[in-house]
């Protein structure tokens, strides 16, 4: 998941969304109609997701010991593991597939643990990644240095959900998990739901996948809801949707996925 980072700054609240346009309002709205919003304007700060801990899923030690950082996050990165859509919702399977990206992460990219904070299921369950982002998220005042985003790391949480989502729309409960999982985050960093971005805005990667990435303009609303604020405006680029629709994704393009034999 870490690689060449695009050659501009980091996007801010004021006018973010520098890889979103008319096309993916389009997908989105056609998605909401497949998804279920949240009820708007319900209170989220007493609701917390049920997220199982590193221990609870069988996560080796750490390499090293893993960096808290004394910030908080400024964002929400959003990611797919361009796996398999298994039809296998168990427990069971993500409990494997948490131990399965773990792996990878240390013994294939030699990282010192997950590099994400957290991982969504095709089940809908919320597994911890790196150690101790689950912790530092209950206190509310620093996070984890993780490996999910190059640029981004040190001021972003990254959420992993499992399956390819270039084409497909993720299951309804695994949608309806990541916006909850999104709306505690933000609700304990004090994040605005527009602070919730894809792994493409900024680094040359079509994670999360060209679907979930046209959802991300609903998830927004969604997570708002939640949070019993605004839904947020979302800023278009046209210009920039001309310019990709001529010359296609980035050249360099970065799947994230699992080599076989690390999952049934």
């Amino acid at each position: 998941m870490t690689f060449s980072a695009l050659h501009r700054p980091p996007a801010r609240a004021a006018a973010p969304y520098t890889r979103r346009s008319v096309l993916t309002g389009a997908f989105a709205l056609a998605a909401a109609t497949a998804l279920p919003l949240a009820t708007a304007g319900r209170a989220y700060s007493a609701a917390t997701p049920d997220i199982i801990g590193c221990a609870a899923w069988g996560a080796r030690a750490a390499s090293e010991p893993v960096v808290v950082l004394a910030n908080r996050p400024e964002r929400i990165i959003v990611h797919h593991t361009a796996t398999a859509n298994v039809t296998d919702y168990s427990k069971q399977r993500a409990l494997a597939l948490a131990r399965a990206i773990q792996t990878y992460h240390m013994d294939a990219q030699g990282w010192i643990d997950t590099g994400q904070h957290f991982t969504v299921s095709r089940g809908a369950f919320v597994l911890e990644g790196r150690h101790n982002s689950l912790a530092e998220l209950r206190t509310g005042t620093r996070q984890v240095r993780a490996a999910h985003c190059v640029g981004q790391n040190t001021v972003s949480i990254g959420i992993e959900n499992e399956g390819t989502y270039t084409s497909e729309a993720p299951p309804a409960a695994q949608y309806a998990a990541l916006a909850d999982l999104c709306a505690h985050i933000c609700d304990q960093y004090g994040l605005p739901a527009s602070e919730i971005y894809g792994h493409r805005d900024f680094n040359a990667t079509s994670c999360p996948g060209d679907h979930l990435y046209s959802l991300l303009p609903t998830l927004r609303k969604d997570v708002a809801a939640r949070l019993g604020a605004p839904a947020p405006q979302e800023a278009t680029d046209p210009l920039g949707d001309l310019v990709r629709q001529v010359t296609g994704r980035p050249a360099a393009e970065y799947e994230e996925y699992l080599p076989a034999g690390l999952l049934p």
